[in-house]
C-alpha cells in the first residue's frame, strides 16, 4: 500500500463526503491507497452513507469523541500505506497533490512530514499553514488585543513567517495539522499523536517529536489544497475565550504544551 488516507469526521458529514469526492477524483494512477474515515460520535450517519456510497473506504465508529490527536491515532493503528495522510474533513485536494507529495517523499528520504499549500475557497489567498515555534505569551497574542501592540505584532509576524513568501519549498518548525503527509516510519517512531492534546497542539507536537527524531518537517506549496477553514477559536470575541468551551480546550492544550516541552 503507498498511501493510506484518514480523515476525522465529527458532525461534518457534508464535508466529509466532499473530501472523499475530491480524493477519489484525483489523479491516483500507478498509486495503492485506502481510505480510512474514523468518526468521533457524531451520530450522523455517516458509516451508514459510506457503507452504501463508497463500500470499499474502512469505516470506524468509535463510541465517544475522543478528540482530534486520538482520534486519528484510531486510523492510524490500521493503516497499511508507506505514507499516512492525516486529512480534515474541510480539505479538498487538486487533482495531482497526492502525486505531488508522494512523488517528493521518494526522493527526500530525510523527511518524515510534508505540508501542502492551503488556499481559500477562492484558490487565490494562501493561508498559513506553516510556522515558527510559538513563545510563551503567543497565543495570547494571537486571540486578545495585545497582539496590537509592538511586541505583539513582531512575535505574530515571527509566528506566521511574514518573511517567507509561501511560495518556495522550506523545511519549517512545524505544520498545520489540516492536512500533514507523512512517512509511515517515521509517524511510527514518534509514536503517532500524544493523546494528551483533546484539541489544538497535538500537531505542533507531533512536529516537535519529528524534529527531535532526526526527521524534517517541510512545507512544499507545489503541492495545493483547498482548506475550508472555520479557525474556531479565532472567531470567539476575546473578552469571552476563558468562558467558552472550544477556547478552554485551546488554553488546557497550551498549558499541556507547555509542561511538556518548557520551550527547550
Amino acid at each position: 500500500m503507498d498511501i493510506s488516507i484518514i480523515i476525522l469526521n465529527y458532525k461534518s458529514k457534508g464535508l466529509t463526503l466532499n473530501c472523499i469526492k475530491a480524493i477519489k477524483e484525483s489523479d491516483m494512477e500507478g498509486l495503492r491507497y485506502e481510505i480510512i474515515v474514523v468518526d468521533n460520535n457524531s451520530e450522523d450517519n455517516i458509516g451508514d452513507i459510506l457503507a452504501w456510497q463508497y463500500p470499499n473506504i474502512k469505516f470506524i465508529q468509535n463510541k465517544k469523541n475522543l478528540g482530534h490527536g486520538a482520534g486519528n491515532n484510531v486510523g492510524i493503528k490500521i493503516a497499511q500505506g508507506k505514507y499516512i495522510c492525516v486529512a480534515n474533513s474541510d480539505t479538498i485536494v487538486f487533482e495531482n497533490t497526492f502525486k505531488i507529495l508522494y512523488n517528493y517523499m521518494e526522493v527526500n528520504s530525510d523527511d518524515g512530514v510534508v505540508g501542502p499549500q492551503q488556499l481559500s475557497p477562492d484558490k487565490k489567498t494562501i493561508q498559513n499553514s506553516c510556522y515558527r515555534w510559538h513563545k510563551l505569551l503567543t497565543p495570547l497574542y494571537r486571540r486578545t488585543p495585545l497582539g496590537k501592540i509592538k511586541s505583539g505584532q513582531k512575535d505574530l509576524s515571527r509566528l506566521l513567517m511574514s518573511d517567507f513568501d509561501h511560495k518556495s519549498i522550506k523545511e519549517v518548525d512545524w505544520i498545520l495539522g489540516s492536512f500533514q503527509f507523512f512517512r509511515a516510519k517515521a509517524l511510527k517512531e514518534a509514536k503517532a499523536f500524544d493523546e494528551r492534546f483533546f484539541l489544538y497542539f497535538e500537531d505542533t507536537d507531533i512536529c516537535r517529536r519529528l524534529w527531535q527524531s532526526n526527521w524534517k518537517v517541510i512545507y512544499n506549496p507545489k503541492a495545493k489544497i483547498i482548506h475550508n477553514h472555520a479557525r474556531q477559536s479565532a472567531q470567539i470575541p476575546w473578552y469571552k475565550f476563558f468562558s467558552d468551551h472550544v477556547a478552554r480546550l485551546h488554553i488546557v492544550s497550551w498549558l499541556k504544551y507547555i509542561k511538556k516541552w518548557r520551550f527547550k
